[in-house]
């Protein structure tokens, strides 16, 4: 008697943020991929209120063909007028793209998307630049410091995602930029913007519409105090490609890193430098990351790090004290902490340095993070110099990775690293001995290079003794 007056309550689902796995009821441990406190409870929507929402030019189905009969097409890429853009994401944009950049507050992703969109609507393309945090007399005052304007670059201050889509379809972009995704909703969604029932529904429908429409998309995401994206990882998952822009806020310098991208190599970096006017390309970065080194400084070593197909050249300082306190104080900026450890175990065990009551910092210049193997001899050999108080040998660049017997071992590209120090003018180089034999002697006629096979023996020839 009393059902006509009891409202049905709606039902709702545990959804993972970092995996995405759902259950029926709360779990502490996520069943999927095992992480403690992910799941979060989400409303469920009904999947007529997500087709109906969605525009009905945009509302079309697919049918199984044969993979031999799918006719290959011309992939073509278009610029977006930086040549570090174009690197990092493999040569240009591809239409139809969906890529997400994420990064630091402050550190200059609206700047840097800024700047593209005016370079690709100077190129010939129309270019729609979404904003949901600022308003259009924001966005335009940051133009005017830039110098970014174009007829062909439009920009409009939307949250609705349902909204931007009609806009897509009545403007028809090439180019369109989304800043940022945890701002966007979804008017049928029953939950708040930035929550990860909203952002997946908000980047699958922009995913949707760049697919069908063949419009070049860039999302834009906020990171977490962890340095992650934030929203749930299926958001990485669904998009063609992921890069951080990463730098010191105190540095000049900014990197954009691709994570993921399946039009190109993951492993390829584009540096800016952060100026007055906005980012400018920074077409050689070991020359700038080497402007302002001290030569004849004790735990100063160059390194090569290999950053897909660009080496670079990086200075590496580390500074060694007897510590004051029962634990010695170990700090490592840019490089891996575990990794700087490790390589100080090897060098008291294996090269018979005391370093159990000594303090050490270790640091990279330029706000530059390394994790490739091949610049541990050069950390080695810092560390070591730090301690003797003893310099480098003027003109040395140190290559090879160091293992737990205090063997040096070969790396990739040695030509590359070794072209790349005899162009910025060092005269030798240290490498390991098993690269020696497979080494292209005419890439190393201008320079001397050293095959090594131990730790101690590199130690020898860098300080000489």
């Amino acid at each position: 008697m009393y059902s006509e007056g009891v409202m049905k309550k709606p039902k709702s689902k545990f959804v993972c943020a970092d995996c995405g796995t759902e259950s029926p009821k709360w779990l502490g441990k996520c069943p999927g991929c095992g992480n403690w406190g992910s799941m979060s409870e989400e409303l469920v929507v009904s999947s007529v209120m997500q087709e109906g929402a969605l525009p009905s030019m945009l509302q079309k189905h697919a049918t199984p063909v044969r993979l031999s009969q799918v006719e290959t097409a011309e992939v073509t890429r278009f610029s977006t007028g930086s040549a570090e853009f174009d690197r990092a994401l493999g040569g240009g944009v591809i239409p139809g793209e969906v890529f997400l950049v994420g990064g630091d507050p402050g550190i200059g992703k609206s700047t840097l998307l800024l700047q593209t969109a005016q370079l690709v609507a100077g190129a010939g393309f129309v270019v729609l630049y979404v904003t949901g945090e600022e308003s259009i007399q924001q966005v335009r005052l940051r133009a005017q410091r830039l110098g970014a304007f174009h007829d062909a670059l439009y920009v409009l201050a939307e949250t609705d995602v349902d909204a931007i889509l009609q806009h897509v379809l009545k403007l028809e972009p090439q180019f369109l930029i989304v800043d940022s995704i945890q701002t966007m909703f979804r008017s049928h969604v029953p939950s708040a913007p930035g929550s990860a029932q909203q952002v997946r529904e908000s980047t699958m429908a922009l995913l949707r519409l760049a697919k069908d429409r063949n419009v070049a998309t860039c999302i834009v995401g906020h990171v977490t105090k962890d340095g992650t994206i934030a929203g749930p990882r299926l958001m990485e998952h669904m998009v063609d490609a992921v890069f951080y822009f990463e730098g010191d806020r105190n540095q000049r310098f900014r990197i954009l890193r691709a994570v993921k991208n399946r039009f190109g190599s993951t492993n390829e970096i584009g540096v800016f430098d952060m100026q007055s006017g906005g980012l400018i390309d920074v077409l050689s970065p070991s020359e700038m990351f080497l402007a302002e080194r001290s030569v004849g400084v004790a735990g100063s070593a160059v390194v090569s790090s290999l950053e897909g197909t660009r080496p670079m050249l990086i200075e590496v300082q580390a500074l060694v004290t007897p510590t004051a306190f029962g634990t010695p104080r170990r700090m490592a900026s840019g490089v891996d902490y575990n990794r700087v450890s490790l390589l100080m175990a090897v060098l008291e065990k294996r090269v018979g340095l005391p370093l159990q009551s000594q303090d050490a910092y270790v640091n990279v210049v330029g706000g530059v993070q390394m994790d490739e193997p091949a610049v541990d001899l050069g950390i080695a050999v810092s560390i070591a110099s730090g301690f003797r108080d003893v310099p480098i040998q003027s003109g040395v660049v140190l290559i090879g990775e160091v293992g737990l017997t205090g063997e040096v071992r070969a790396v990739t590209h040695l030509e590359k690293r070794i072209q790349e120090a005899a162009k910025l003018g060092f005269t030798r180089v240290i490498a390991p001995s098993g690269n020696m034999k497979r080494l292209d002697r005419d890439s190393a006629s201008d320079i001397e290079v050293i095959g090594v096979g131990s730790l101690q023996e590199a130690l020898r020839l860098a300080l000489g003794g």
